[in-house]
């Protein structure tokens, strides 16, 4: 399949997936009246359901990576060539902003708003590592199953994730440099970004070792559009 199309997916998938974030976190904290865990619930909760759809939707197309650690986890087993793999995480930074401007749009707020949400420290950043570990892993271990089945286990491990994690499982360094442009209940802070961003690469690369043992037979992140000559 041609580049272009692949990108498009990957920056409108990626974009969706922000206006879900950042609009249930704003539809949530509205209604919940000060209870965050309310607010956390129905946050977590359209987040889950709203992977599983957009996967479904789009890995065909590109593979639904959203992400640009899954992106990496693909070039490094070689069924994505490096420069489809730098457009895909440019495609999904860019996604990612969109996203978070059209939630803004959508409920009437600033475009653009620095993220106020302090998040650092090692439990923050402990929680960022494991979460993007348990999610590298998740999608590994469903890849041999399909499609719906990735979309499934993804949704529900995020879903879970949001409660079983300090950081509420960002997971993801686009969705992480994008939240800090939101000042809404999904916000970080800027300058708590560089922390979360490289306790995620701790994670994918822990998760890329252990996949190394457990599945070392290759196979493809996710489906195979994504799959391809790195001599391309």
């Amino acid at each position: 399949m041609k580049l272009l199309p692949r990108l498009t997916a990957e920056f409108t998938g990626t974009a969706m997936l922000l206006a879900i974030v950042v609009g249930s976190g704003v539809t949530g904290e509205r209604l919940a009246n000060g209870n965050e865990a309310l607010a956390l619930l129905a946050n977590s909760l359209a987040t889950g359901f709203g992977l599983f759809a957009l996967i479904l939707v789009f890995a065909p197309v590109s593979g639904a990576h959203f992400n640009p650690l899954v992106t990496l986890a693909a070039w490094s087993r070689r069924n994505l060539a490096a420069r489809t793999a730098l457009g895909f995480a440019v495609a999904q930074t860019c996604g990612a902003v969109a996203g978070v401007m059209l939630a803004h749009a959508m409920f009437e707020l600033p475009l653009i708003a620095a993220g106020e949400k302090i998040r650092t420290g090692t439990g923050q950043w402990l929680a960022e590592a494991t979460a993007t570990f348990g999610l590298l892993l998740t999608i590994f271990g469903a890849m041999r199953y399909g499609i719906p089945a990735i979309a499934g286990a993804v949704g529900t491990y995020i879903a879970a994730a949001y409660w079983f994690t300090a950081s509420t499982s960002f997971a993801n360094p686009a969705v992480t440099i994008a939240r800090a442009l939101t000042a809404t209940f999904a916000g970080i802070r800027p300058a708590d970004v560089g922390g979360f961003i490289l306790a995620q690469l701790v994670g994918a690369l822990a998760a890329l070792l252990l996949r190394r043992y457990l599945w070392p037979i290759n196979c493809h992140v996710l489906t195979r559009p994504d799959r391809e000559s790195v001599r391309e």
